[in-house]
């Protein structure tokens, strides 16, 4: 009986996976523009993109750093480790703070 089921519901998802997708795929750009729009309407006020730009890259001693995003758990993003081995500032992908590498130890 259970196989009947998932063999229904295998069928039911296959038929209706790409009319789906593309709905939610529509949808998810519109709420993508209007997010960005919002943002954008006040030219007096900063985007959160041009506000984390003004923090200056934070200096590591070590090779790799840990980023929470806040020291708040609660506040911050999941865990991610960067390596800091290239010359140029490495950028958080959830929070978009950078590190480099302090040589002068």
């Amino acid at each position: 009986m259970a196989s009947s089921i998932l063999k229904n519901l295998v069928k039911f998802s296959s038929s209706t996976a790409t009319t789906t997708a593309t709905r939610s795929f529509s949808l998810v750009t519109t709420q993508i523009s209007n997010h960005t729009a919002k943002w954008m309407q006040d030219t007096s006020k900063k985007s959160p993109m041009e506000l984390i730009n003004e923090v200056p890259p934070i200096k590591v001693e070590g090779r790799i750093v840990a980023c929470e995003g806040d020291t708040d758990p609660a506040l911050g993003h999941p865990i991610e480790y960067i390596c800091l081995d290239l010359a140029q500032p490495a950028v958080c992908k959830y929070c978009g703070l950078r590190y480099v590498q302090d040589h002068n130890h």
